[in-house]
């Protein structure tokens, strides 16, 4: 077959090309055919999956390559990867060590009885004992106090994202004059932790008469958790198109309607990340309930500052109800910590 026959006319599949040729316009190579030395690709023609080009030969003008097989681009891949420094390695290592070891400490030593604590501080349990966390879970010293953190830490989130979505939709899609001044107002609120702000925060709670109450560790907590929250909702709901509101609009919907049908869908990965920020942060709260509570239910972190107190000498069971106090904060946020890194990318792309 001529390789310059008419057009459209294709060279089969195992077929060569005389040295020297040409392909015509519109003629076609099959997968894996080559192009012998001299011949030459009209303009615009492409090569196909397979097929090469002789030593020295060019693409002409608007001809392209065939794409590389997947086990080539593999290649380059992981010829392109470098391992790294093994300082690198030695540090990250050395980190993983210094925030696991203490948590491993305290779950092993749960499993041990006190004997084996005193003899091998940080040996492994032989035998392995459930008595430390039976004991503490068969107790209502536990599970008050878990109640009481419970409901705590659910009152405050749900606190935090209602108002804090609120609040964030406001000052990202409305404009009106002081929205830049409440903005930073909540932005300067990051800079005033609960430590600094414990003295006079007890003497607003004493002169609402909401000590001992579980509103006097619900609403401090919500207003201390709404400045993070809307610094991470406000760039979700500002890249919000106009274009989509302008449509919702036309389709009959009202700003409350847009707000809670097409709003709150679109930044499900923000909410998720504060509610779960402002639990993990409402359950492990010490200072607040040690101020506000009295002859209150205490949480659990008071729970464990008082157990530890009443059973000084049983180090295996303390160490058993710490563990137990803490692994609800620890699953939480383990399950979510995917949709936490997404809600926080999110908000430094907005």
């Amino acid at each position: 077959m001529s390789a310059t026959g008419p057009s459209r006319q294709s060279v089969p599949s195992g077929g060569s090309l005389a040295s020297g040729s040409s392909l015509a316009s519109g003629s076609a190579l099959s997968p894996g055919q080559s192009l012998p030395s001299g011949s030459a690709l009209p303009p615009g023609q492409s090569l196909p999956s397979g097929s090469a080009l002789p030593s020295g030969q060019s693409l002409p003008p608007g001809g392209s390559a065939p794409a590389p097989t997947r086990r080539a681009q593999a290649g380059r891949g992981d010829a392109g990867l470098p391992w790294g420094s093994p300082v690198v390695y030695f540090v990250g290592l050395l980190l993983v060590a210094l925030f696991l070891g203490p948590v491993l400490f305290i779950v092993l030593g749960g499993f041990r009885t006190n004997a084996q604590i005193t003899s091998d501080p940080a040996g492994l349990p032989d035998p392995w004992v459930l008595t430390g966390y039976r004991t503490v879970i068969t107790s209502s010293k536990f599970w008050n106090p878990a109640l009481t953190s419970v409901i705590a830490a659910v009152c405050t989130t749900a606190g935090v994202v209602v108002l804090g979505v609120m609040a964030a939709f406001v000052l990202a899609r409305y404009q009106f004059r002081g929205r830049g001044f409440f903005y930073s107002l909540f932005a300067a609120g990051l800079m005033f932790p609960l430590t600094v702000a414990i003295t006079p925060l007890y003497t607003v709670i004493s002169a609402l008469k909401l000590l001992d109450k579980m509103a006097g560790v619900v609403l401090p907590g919500i207003a201390f958790a709404l400045p993070t929250t809307i610094i991470i909702l406000v760039p979700f709901l500002r890249v919000i198109p106009k274009e989509l509101e302008e449509a919702a609009a036309l389709d009959g919907l009202t700003r409350l309607g847009f707000f809670w049908r097409i709003v709150l869908p679109l930044s499900a990965p923000g909410l998720i990340t504060v509610g779960v920020l402002a639990f993990v942060a409402s359950w492990n709260g010490y200072m607040l309930p040690l101020f506000v509570f009295n002859t209150h239910t205490p949480t659990l972190p008071l729970g464990v500052a008082q157990f530890s107190t009443q059973y000084t000498q049983d180090t295996a069971q303390v160490l058993a109800y710490t563990s137990l106090s803490m692994m609800p904060a620890i699953l939480f946020f383990s399950l979510f910590q995917r949709r936490i890194v997404g809600g926080l990318t999110g908000a430094v792309k907005g």
